[in-house]
C-alpha cells in the first residue's frame, strides 16, 4: 500500500471511529440523522459502482432501496423471521432485482436507460400500493421491531453504530472492488466497450455485476432504514429520493472512494441546516448541485485532490530494456488464422463475398483495398464482432468463437483504426488488464502482483513506449496511444494480432519505427494482420499481401506481384478512361483557389506539409492519392471545417484563413462532403432548399433547375432522404450544394460505394458543370475518373505534393502508380 493510499484508510479509519463515538452520545433525533447520512453513504457506494465504475446511471435506485426495506418489514412482522436473516435475505433479493435492472443496459445507454429506470422505480413505488395485502398499501408497515443484539434491542443510538459501520464497511469494499480487476474492467467497459471486449472482457456480465452490486448496496441500506425508522410506507421511496441518491454520488465525487461519504454529508445535514425552508429543499439542491459541477465538475473528492498542497507522485519513466518481444511471449506453437469463403451481408447490401486468405504464424499479412472494398468488414470478423453469413474462420483447426470476447480469449488480438485505449486507467493498468484475458477472479481480489507489472513494463518498452507508465492512458499523445495499444494487445499473448491502420496519424519517424516493430512481432511467432494505406510501409513490412475490392477477392501474392498486378491497379485507379483526358486549351489565367504553403493535422504529426495548390476559374482540377494521405483533409481546411496550423488559403484574391465555413459558402467556397452526409429525416425538397440557406432569392426557380439536372430527385422529392439509394443521396448532395451558388465547388470522393452506371451519370453531371466554367477541385479513389473530367492534377503522398501537372501528364506519370500501391 503507497503511503498516499494508507493516509487516506487511516483518516477514514479516524472518521469512522469519530462517528461511532458521536452515534453512542448523541439524542435519539441526531442519531437518526447521523444514521440517515450512513444509509445515504451504503446507498452512495452502490451508486459509485453503477455511475462511477461502469459509467450506467440509475434514477430508480429508491425501488431496490424499497425491496430491502420492504423485505425485512414483511419479514420481521409478518412471518417473524429474525432481522439478521432478513436484511441479507432483502439485500441479495434487491441485488437479484438489480441484476434484471441490467437487461436495459445491454441495449440503452444514457437518456434512454435514466429513462427506464425510472420507470423501474415508480413501478415499485405504485406496486407498493397495490400489493395491500403484503404491504399495507398507502399506510405501508408500522411498529417495525428494532433488531436484537446479544438479547438487548437496539435503540436509536444503536442502529446508528450499526449504519456507520455497515457504512465503513461499504467504502471499505468499495475501496478494493475500484483498485482491483473488476474495477479496472468497470472503467474499460465504460471507456470503450469494444475495446474491452477484444482483450477478454465480456461487458454483459460486467455492466450486470455493476448493476447487482449497487443494488445489493442499496438494498442493504434498505434494510437498516425499515427498523431505524420503525416503518415503511410507499411514499417514502419516491422518484425525489432516486435523484437524492444520485446527488450523493454527484456532488461527492463520481469513482472516488471518499465521494459517497462527502456527498452523503452533504445530502444529509442540508436539510438540517435548512430546516426553516423545507418547501425549497430540492431547489437549494439543484442550486448547489449546479455551483459544485461549474467549480468542481469531479465533485468535492476531485476538488480535494486538485488542492494546490496535495503532493504528486513523481514521473517514472520507463527504462530502456534490453528485454525482446520474443522473451515476453511464450515460446510455444501458434495458430494461423483463416477465412474459408468468407461472405457478410448487411439487409439486401453484399458487403464481402467469398474471400479466402490465412494469417500463418511468423508472417506480416497485409490486406489491402481501396474505400469500400470491405478490409473493416474483415477485420470484424477475424475478431469475432460480426458474425459471417457465409463461409467460416478457423483458429488453427478449431471455428473463431462467435463472440468478440471469446475471440480475444481465444487467441486474437486487434488494434483500431481509431485510438480505443481506456483512457481512465493508466498505461500499465490497460496492458495488466488485457493480460488477464477476462479472467478476473473474485471481486475483491488484488489486481495485479509485482511481477506482473514488471512484465507490463516490459512490453510497453519493447514496444517503443519510454513515458510514464503511471500516466492516464487519456493524457497520451497519438503515438503513444498507437504503442500501448499494440502492447496491450500482445499482453493478451495473442496467436494473431491485427491491426487496422496502425500507422495513422504518424510522422515517417515514427512509421519507421513501427515497421520495425511489426517485424519484431512476426520475428517472436505471432500472425500479423495489418490494414493499412501507407503503401510503402505495407510493401516494405508484408510477406503476402491481399487484395479487395468492392466486397471481392481480387488479388493474392507477394509485395511485388500486387504492384504489378493490373486488376489491382484498376481497383485504386479506377480503369482506362474509354478517351484520354480532353484539352480544353486555355483556361482563364486568373486564380479562384490558391493554397500556400499549408500545414495541417488532428496532433502533434502533421497531416499535410508544405502542400501548395492553385485552381484557376472555369477550371477542373483532381487532387489524387492513396487514402491517408491528406486529400480530405485538405478539402475540410479548405472549407474551414478544420483549422490549418500553417500557411494561407486564398480566394478570389482574399485570404479565407480565420473565416467560419459559413462565411466561406457565403463567399462561394462549397463543399459536397465524403459520405454524402444529406439529412436523412427530412425530404428530398428539404434538403434541396436547405443549400439556399445563405441565399434564397429565387429559391423556387433554383430549386426546380436542381430536379431537372437530377430528374431522379423529382421522382422522389416527398420521400426521406433516408430511403433514397446511395447513387440518389450523391445527386441530392451534389443539388444541395449547386444551391449554394458556389464559385468553387469541392467534391470529396464523389463515386465512393456507387455502383458503375450511377458513377457515369455523376461523373457525366461534373464535365456538364466544367463546361459551364463551374471551378472544381475532385478528391475520388478513382484517378482516371478523376483525370478524364480535370484539366490539371495533383498528386498527394504522405501529406505532400509530389507531382503535377496537366491530366494527361499525371495520367502517365509514374509517381501516381507510387503514390496508391508504394514503389
Amino acid at each position: 500500500m503507497s503511503m498516499r493510499s494508507f493516509g487516506s484508510t487511516l483518516a477514514a479509519l479516524g472518521a469512522v471511529v469519530v462517528a461511532l463515538v458521536l452515534a453512542g452520545g448523541l439524542d435519539s433525533y441526531y442519531a437518526f440523522v447521523l444514521g440517515q447520512i450512513a444509509l445515504l453513504t451504503i446507498v452512495g457506494v452502490g451508486l459509485n459502482i453503477l455511475v462511477g465504475l461502469s459509467g450506467q446511471m440509475s434514477f430508480g435506485h429508491a425501488g431496490v432501496y424499497a425491496i430491502g426495506a420492504y423485505a425485512v418489514a414483511v419479514l420481521t412482522t409478518r412471518l417473524g423471521v429474525s432481522f439478521w436473516i432478513a436484511w441479507p435475505l432483502g439485500a441479495l433479493l434487491a441485488g437479484g432485482v438489480g441484476a434484471l435492472m441490467a437487461i436495459p443496459a445491454l441495449r440503452l445507454k444514457g437518456p434512454y436507460l435514466a429513462m427506464v429506470t425510472i420507470a423501474f422505480g415508480l413501478i415499485v413505488e405504485h406496486g407498493l400500493v397495490e400489493l395491500r395485502e403484503v404491504t399495507g398499501g398507502q399506510n405501508g408497515i408500522l411498529d417495525i421491531a428494532p433488531p436484537s443484539l446479544f438479547g438487548a434491542a437496539l435503540d436509536a443510538n444503536g442502529m446508528a453504530m450499526l449504519a456507520v459501520a455497515v457504512a465503513a464497511a461499504s467504502l471499505a469494499i468499495f475501496a478494493r472492488l475500484s483498485a482491483g480487476g473488476w474495477g479496472a474492467a468497470m472503467r474499460a467497459v465504460r471507456d470503450t466497450d469494444v475495446a474491452a471486449a477484444s482483450v477478454g472482457l465480456n461487458p454483459t456480465v460486467i455492466r450486470t455485476l455493476a448493476f447487482a452490486l449497487s443494488a445489493l448496496f442499496a438494498g442493504a441500506a434498505g434494510g437498516l432504514f425499515a427498523p431505524m425508522a420503525g416503518f415503511v410506507t410507499p411514499q417514502t421511496f419516491n422518484l425525489t429520493q432516486s435523484i437524492l441518491f444520485v446527488l450523493v454520488v454527484v456532488l461527492g465525487g463520481s469513482g472516488g472512494r471518499l465521494g459517497p461519504l462527502l456527498g452523503a454529508l452533504v445530502v444529509g445535514l442540508l436539510p438540517e441546516l435548512l430546516s426553516g425552508f423545507e418547501a425549497y429543499r430540492i431547489l437549494v439542491f439543484g442550486a448547489l448541485l449546479m455551483v459544485v459541477l461549474w467549480l468542481a465538475p469531479r465533485g468535492l473528492a476531485g476538488l480535494w485532490e486538485a488542492l494546490p498542497f496535495k503532493r504528486r507522485p513523481a514521473a517514472a519513466l520507463i527504462a530502456g530494456s534490453t528485454t525482446t518481444l520474443a522473451d515476453l511471449l511464450a515460446d510455444r506453437p501458434r495458430a494461423a488464422l483463416q477465412a474459408e469463403d468468407l461472405g457478410m451481408r448487411f439487409g439486401g447490401l453484399r458487403a464481402l463475398d467469398g474471400a479466402r486468405f490465412s494469417l500463418p504464424p511468423g508472417r506480416v499479412t497485409a490486406l489491402i483495398g481501396p474505400n469500400g472494398a470491405g478490409k473493416s468488414t474483415v477485420m470484424n470478423l477475424l475478431s469475432g464482432f460480426y458474425r459471417p453469413t457465409d463461409g467460416r474462420c478457423l483458429l488453427g483447426a478449431a471455428p473463431l468463437p462467435r463472440q468478440a470476447f471469446a475471440a480475444a480469449r481465444a487467441g486474437v488480438a486487434r488494434s483500431y483504426q481509431t485510438s480505443q485505449v481506456f483512457q481512465s486507467l493508466s498505461v500499465e493498468d490497460n496492458v495488466l488488464l488485457a493480460a488477464r484475458r477476462g479472467r478476473l477472479g473474485a471481486p475483491l481480489a488484488r489486481f495485479a502482483a509485482k511481477a506482473q507489472r514488471e512484465r507490463a513494463r516490459a512490453l510497453l518498452a519493447a514496444c517503443g513506449y519510454a513515458g510514464d507508465p503511471t500516466l492516464p492512458a487519456g493524457d497520451l499523445a497519438h503515438v503513444d496511444r498507437r504503442l500501448v495499444e499494440i502492447a496491450r494487445a500482445l499482453a493478451l499473448d495473442p496467436d494473431v494480432l491485427l491491426l487496422d491502420e496502425p500507422a495513422a496519424g504518424l510522422s515517417q519517424e515514427d512509421k519507421r519505427l513501427l515497421a520495425v516493430l511489426l517485424k519484431d512481432i512476426a520475428r517472436a511467432g505471432v500472425a500479423v494482420g495489418l490494414i493499412e494505406h501507407d503503401m510503402g510501409l505495407v510493401m516494405g513490412v508484408s510477406d503476402a499481401v491481399v487484395v479487395l475490392n468492392a466486397g471481392v477477392q481480387i488479388a493474392q501474392g507477394t509485395p511485388g506481384d500486387i504492384q504489378a498486378d493490373p486488376a489491382v491497379r484498376a481497383a485504386y485507379l479506377g480503369a482506362a478512361p474509354a478517351s484520354a483526358p480532353v484539352d480544353r486549351g486555355p483556361v482563364s489565367r486568373l486564380d479562384a483557389l490558391r493554397v500556400v504553403n499549408l500545414t495541417a493535422g488532428y496532433g502533434a504529426a502533421p497531416v499535410l506539409s508544405g502542400v501548395e495548390i492553385e485552381v484557376r476559374q472555369g477550371e477542373a482540377v483532381a487532387l489524387l492519392g492513396a487514402n491517408g494521405a491528406g486529400k480530405s483533409t485538405l478539402m475540410r481546411v479548405i472549407a474551414g471545417l478544420h483549422p490549418a496550423a500553417e500557411g494561407q488559403v486564398a480566394f478570389e484574391g482574399g485570404l479565407l484563413n480565420g473565416r467560419s465555413a459559413n462565411e466561406r459558402v457565403r463567399r462561394g467556397v462549397v463543399l459536397s462532403p465524403e459520405g454524402r452526409q444529406v439529412f436523412p429525416e427530412l425530404t428530398v425538397r428539404d434538403n434541396i432548399r436547405l443549400g439556399a440557406f445563405l441565399d434564397r432569392r429565387d429559391l423556387e426557380a433554383r430549386t426546380q433547375e436542381m430536379l431537372a439536372r437530377f430528374p431522379r430527385l423529382a421522382e422522389r422529392l416527398h420521400q426521406r432522404a433516408g430511403l433514397l439509394s446511395g447513387g440518389e443521396q450523391q445527386m441530392l448532395a451534389l443539388a444541395r450544394a449547386l444551391m449554394s451558388r458556389p464559385k468553387v465547388l469541392l467534391l470529396d470522393e464523389p463515386s465512393l460505394g456507387l455502383a458503375p452506371r450511377v458513377i457515369d451519370e455523376i461523373f457525366a453531371a461534373f464535365r456538364d458543370l466544367r463546361d459551364q466554367d463551374l471551378t472544381l477541385l475532385i478528391v475520388d479513389q478513382m484517378a482516371g475518373l478523376a483525370l478524364s473530367v480535370s484539366d490539371r492534377a495533383y498528386v498527394l503522398s504522405g501529406g505532400r505534393i509530389v507531382a503535377q501537372g496537366t491530366a494527361a501528364q499525371i495520367a502517365a506519370d509514374p509517381a501516381v502508380n507510387t503514390a496508391y500501391l508504394g514503389g
